[in-house]
């Protein structure tokens, strides 16, 4: 630790959701009046203790009595009212939001905070570029600027990172939802190809950031919520911390019966993050993270059901009582390290598990999955041809091993039970999945008000798939290696600072999409060593800032994203796929983002916030066998989204009310079939107050659908027929319901 001798006091500052250092806090001391700046890294030192204002644009003032001889960790919080300023970590070198050169979506606690904490659509879908489709709690498909919509009945083309450890397995499929959303921070969302440093991922990054352990701090923090289709969740928040190590837990348990038949769910989870601050140069920090799982499953329904009798369950599906258990952990060690004040060293070491076990109508399915992997990342800052620059490079190493097999379901010969009832196996498989990142980027203060940015990512990813199931004529051996060619993606970006109030960003960008080995799987059981990753480039152009008098920020971006080697899936039976090149596709859009500050007082606020996404995606290029889908609209995305709300405050009193439109969308490549177009308006109101100066309690109700809309939550497309059925396209959405918590916070 830092040595204070006498009467001075010392620390650091830093960002409260990101650990980064704060440079340029303004730090005044209440008696005297003397002001003093915290240095380059956050660090700072006083001459004497007392009573310390804390202040940085972007951030919560934060008023404090500093005590001699002691070395303090302070954490400053976003005020989502003043965003420009806010510290991002989007290249891995920290820097103010109005500076970085992508499109960022960034989700504070507060937004988090206008849902439940059950749900992550509404929280994600306030983001302009963001999609999010969620038929149930456990079923959800995420898209960004429409890539991933093709993906069936999951995310895929998204790269995800808990912290700094990935969510994203080794066939680019992603799951952010099993997460307790009461244990994030924040989230940011980098839109597009624009990030290099995480693996250059087709769609783009999002990032959760728990809750970080605070020091010289102790609270326990406790939540009850009950709802609508039987809701039930618990959440208990404890935080102990001390001069230099700190512990952050969080347990919760969440029930619920669901809208539908077979639509039960169960999930608890445990959330720890430790901080332990070694001395000036070295940190070390833990994040474990545990979900149990059991959610039934309701799966789609054909036209006729949905419109008039929406809460019924497909009927195989409810006749097996169809369901997901799983068990899945994490457990990552991070260690910061520092040069000198002008270079760091990050590394993550994380190794993560699951286990699921699926009762489907057509099989049950059994899963094991683990992984490890290392990431490493040096940030530095020095000086070219005079200039300042901003650098970092690294790499990152991955390696999951994922088991599976499926067997027979006999529910229909034990209609007595009507239950699921494992048989004879089926398949039985094994796939080693790796990949390895390289990446750099480089920041070249060029000119005053002008910066530019070169990243590259190197990628190679390779399968090696072992089929254990007994070789015969009807099961040919399915063994192989897929290997990919080394994918190169470049990226070059540029921001201009207007005035200190605005800037302007571009970029343009290369990213891909990995295959997953059933996608290469041809229908002889053969490896498909031709098949190409999806590959593409992201051209942007964008603003940002605030006006009038600092009360409204924006935010817009115009872009287009063109997409190669388009990847189909072709259905060969009721649960087999092959992959197929099949085209192009083209994206453009436009992403605006607003946030009007009416007015701010000691105890009472007044904001206004908006976002809209315009989307224009085609197929520019599409053959599947006989059919030419060139020039038709891309499947599974909507053609506008737009949101609208009011936050305020007043002694206590506070609410949010928002409204959302989603325009209609193709759900099958023919465009014969378009989603009927919905709007949804949900309210939350509560009060808060300090029952004692140690004690805060915060109660409130929360009203979705308000106007009782119907409407389809999620769009299965290009849903096929079987054996003379309808297909089953829809997954329809929850009607008018409702929430309500109780809060209570204890400081010791």
């Amino acid at each position: 630790m830092l040595r204070i001798d006498g009467q001075t006091v010392g620390g650091k500052i830093i960002d409260a959701f990101s650990n980064h250092s704060l440079d340029s806090v303004k730090i005044q001391q209440l008696n005297s009046k003397t002001i003093r700046y915290s240095n380059s890294d956050g660090s700072f030192k006083l001459d004497a203790p007392g009573m310390y204002v804390f202040n940085k644009e972007g951030y919560i003032q934060k008023t404090m009595h500093l005590t001699a001889d002691t070395y303090y960790t302070l954490r400053l919080s976003i005020n989502p009212q003043e965003l420009s300023e806010v510290i991002v970590n989007v290249d891995q070198y920290p820097k103010s939001l109005k500076d970085v050169s992508a499109s960022v979506g960034l989700i504070t606690l507060k937004d988090i905070k206008r849902s439940n904490h059950t749900d992550y659509a509404p929280v994600l879908n306030r983001t302009p570029g963001i999609f999010m489709q969620n038929a149930t709690l456990n079923t959800n498909r995420i898209t960004i600027r429409g890539i991933g919509s093709r993906n069936l009945f999951g995310t895929s083309k998204i790269r995800a990172y808990f912290k700094d450890i990935p969510l994203t397995n080794g066939s680019g499929e992603t799951t952010i939802e099993d997460f307790e959303l009461s244990s994030l921070s924040r989230i940011e969302i980098i839109k597009g190809n624009g990030s290099s440093i995480y693996g250059a991922g087709l769609g783009g990054v999002i990032k959760l950031n728990p809750k970080q352990a605070a020091l010289n701090q102790s609270a326990l923090n406790s939540e009850y919520v009950i709802g609508s289709f039987g809701l039930s969740k618990t959440i208990v928040d404890m935080n102990l911390g001390f001069k230099s190590n700190s512990f952050n837990a969080i347990y919760s348990n969440t029930l619920s019966d669901g809208y539908r038949e077979n639509n039960a769910y169960s999930r608890s989870t445990f959330t720890a993050n430790t901080a332990h601050y070694i001395n000036e140069r070295n940190e070390l920090s833990v994040l474990a993270s545990f979900v149990n799982l059991k959610a039934y499953i309701p799966s789609s329904l054909n036209e006729e059901t949905y419109r008039n009798n929406p809460k019924s369950a497909a009927f195989t599906w409810k006749q097996a009582k169809g369901f997901e258990d799983s068990n899945r952990g994490i457990l990552g060690l991070s260690w910061e390290h520092r040069w000198n004040a002008k270079t760091k060293l990050y590394t993550s070491l994380f190794t993560s598990f699951r286990d699921a076990y699926e009762p489907r109508p057509f099989n049950i399915l059994r899963e094991n999955t683990t992984a490890f992997g290392i990431r490493s990342r040096l940030v530095g800052e020095s000086a070219l041809f005079k200039k300042r620059v901003h650098w970092t490079f690294g790499g990152e190493v991955f390696n999951d091993r994922y088991k599976y097999s499926t067997f027979e379901n006999l529910y229909q010969d034990d209609a007595a039970n009507g239950a699921s009832l494992e048989g004879a196996i089926l398949s039985n498989f094994i796939e080693n999945r790796n990949y390895y990142n390289l990446f750099a980027e480089l920041n070249l203060a060029l000119l005053k008000n002008t910066t530019l940015s070169f990243g590259a990512n190197l990628n190679k990813t390779y399968y090696k798939l072992t089929d254990n199931f007994p070789v015969s004529e009807q099961n040919p051996d399915q063994s192989g290696t897929y290997r990919y060619k080394n994918i190169f993606s470049p990226k070059i970006a540029a921001t201009y600072v207007i005035s200190e109030n605005m800037s302007l960003f571009s970029n343009a960008s290369h990213g891909f999409s990995p295959l997953s080995a059933n996608e290469t799987l041809l229908p002889n059981g053969q490896i498909n060593n031709d098949l190409k990753p999806e590959t593409g480039w992201n051209f942007e152009i964008g603003t940002r800032g605030t006006t009038l008098n600092k009360s409204l920020w924006f935010q817009l971006s115009l872009y287009r994203l063109a997409i190669k080697n388009l990847l189909v899936s072709r259905r060969t039976g009721e649960d087999e796929f092959i992959g197929v090149n099949a085209g192009k596709t083209r994206h453009d859009g436009l992403e605006l983002e607003l946030n009007y500050k009416v007015f701010k007082k000691e105890r009472s606020d007044l904001n206004v916030f908006l976002s809209h996404s315009l989307n224009h995606f085609k197929f520019q290029q599409f053959v599947d066998e006989t059919n030419d889908y060139s020039g038709n609209d891309l499947t599974g995305v909507p053609s506008h989204i737009f949101n609208a709300g009011i936050d305020f405050s007043h002694f206590g009193f506070y609410g949010t009310i928002n409204y959302s439109a989603v325009g209609r969308m193709p759900m099958n490549d023919s465009n014969s079939l378009y989603s009927d177009s919905y709007s949804l308006t949900n309210l939350k109101m509560g009060f808060m107050s300090n029952l004692k100066k140690t004690l805060k309690l915060n109660i409130y109700l929360g009203l979705n659908n308000i106007l009782d809309e119907h409407y389809a939550s999620q769009i299965l497309i290009n849903a096929t027929s079987f054996n003379g059925s309808p297909p089953r396209y829809y997954y329809p959405g929850n009607p008018f319901n409702y929430f309500a918590g109780c809060d209570l916070n204890y400081v010791f």
